[in-house]
């Protein structure tokens, strides 16, 4: 990590992410999709994976443009064409985002075997900050509603954490039984 602003914003890595890294192939490469500052793109490019990292806006990984085995897409992810048509990833990591209409493509993308790590805002959330609106909250089991048919669930939390700042969330580490 550099020492820019950039690298300076990003903190360490969600939790749930470095628990279930693990479960990831190795050396697979890897969706970071809505990217923001790059935290998890760099931690799973130190664990040897390619990593393709994607937000509406790059900004916030600027630093990172030259680093070996790292692929920047910018992207619209809710207005314009889904940009990994036809890609496959052997894991998908997706933190602190919510976008519905995704799901479908993110689950197309999913190669056989890999593995989806999801973790985001849930209901209740409200009460501790942003967001509150509950188009970006996941509803009460939500992702264990059929969201994710296809899928092996390895695990799930619908919790709330006092760490890095309290917060309602949902997250799963689920497998492509395709």
């Amino acid at each position: 990590m550099s020492n820019n602003s950039a690298g300076h914003r990003r903190g360490p890595p969600s939790l749930w992410i470095q628990r279930f890294a693990d479960t990831m192939e190795s050396g697979g490469n890897v969706l970071d999709l809505a990217c923001g500052s790059g935290r998890h793109s760099i931690f799973l490019l130190a664990r040897g994976h390619n990593v393709t990292a994607c937000d509406i806006n790059l900004s916030g990984v600027t630093d990172l443009r030259e680093t070996a085995g790292l692929e920047l897409v910018e992207a619209d992810l809710e207005n314009a064409p889904w940009p990994f048509a036809g890609r496959h990833f052997a894991a998908i990591i997706v933190t602190n985002y919510l976008h519905r209409p995704l799901f479908p493509h993110i689950l197309t993308a999913l190669a056989p075997g890999g593995i989806l790590l999801y973790e985001t805002f849930a209901a209740g959330n409200e009460r501790f900050g942003r967001p509150r609106n509950p188009d970006y909250l996941l509803r009460r089991g939500e992702l264990l509603s059929g969201v994710l048919a296809g899928l092996t669930i390895l695990a799930y939390e619908d919790i709330i954490v006092g760490e890095p700042h309290p917060a309602a969330l949902q997250r799963v580490c689920a497998r492509n039984a395709a």
